[in-house]
């Protein structure tokens, strides 16, 4: 399906709900938005396709459900690091930074290159992908990582950062003290030192996102 930018607009828009708007309002996002439900985002990217030229004009619109959509209709490796760096310092709301995390910088060919460029940036999203790459590569390939090093900074600056470098911060710690026995009782200490999550309402079922709970819960699932 070949479309326009004002045609796919066009169908956000008519999928848009009031509910969805609101939730998204809720959680930061501005007005620039339809409040499209995730699904029929997922359903209209299947129709249009891989679109590398409409995903960036999409994106230049700034409005939220398109830069889902635009997410959903780019691949990786045609993303060059200079567009996914621009990409990254627009981003306006957590939902739409956490997309471009999963489908785009987790898979990105220059991921690790781009998470030490991100990593002492004062802009809060590309911080925010800085510890969240940070936090992947704990959990998969630690070699060269300097984990005691990471620890420090989490402890000194965490409790002063934006609230959206706080989340993925947060992944990084709890991702330490959960794969890393020798740093375990650390983690868990600074997590109750920061105390950051320790009210984070959380559904039955679910584990609180604070660090020493999340910790301890994973821990002893593992036995």
């Amino acid at each position: 399906m070949t479309m326009t930018v004002d045609e796919t607009l066009k169908q956000l828009h008519a999928l848009g709900n009031e509910t969805v708007r609101r939730h998204n309002t809720k959680y930061g996002a501005g007005d620039n938005q339809f409040g499209v439900q995730h699904s029929d985002i997922r359903v209209l990217a299947k129709k249009i396709k891989t679109n590398h030229e409409l995903a960036l004009a999409l994106w230049q619109t700034g409005n939220v459900d398109a830069q889902l959509l635009a997410i959903l209709l780019l691949k990786p490796k045609d993303l060059s690091a200079k567009e996914l760096d621009g990409m990254v310092h627009s981003i306006s709301f957590a939902h739409v930074a956490d997309w471009l995390s999963s489908y785009m910088i987790r898979q990105h060919p220059d991921k690790e290159s781009l998470r030490r460029e991100w990593t002492d940036s004062n802009d809060r999203w590309a911080a925010r992908a800085a510890w969240d790459l940070t936090a992947e590569r704990v959990g998969k390939s630690p070699e060269g990582l300097d984990l005691a090093a990471l620890l420090d900074r989490i402890e000194s600056e965490m409790a002063g950062a934006a609230a959206e470098v706080q989340w993925t911060m947060n992944n990084t710690l709890a991702t330490i003290g959960i794969r890393f026995p020798e740093h375990r009782k650390r983690a868990i200490a600074i997590g109750e030192k920061l105390g950051i999550y320790r009210d984070y309402p959380v559904s039955k079922g679910c584990t609180s996102p604070f660090a020493p709970i999340w910790i301890n819960a994973m821990v002893s699932r593992k036995g």
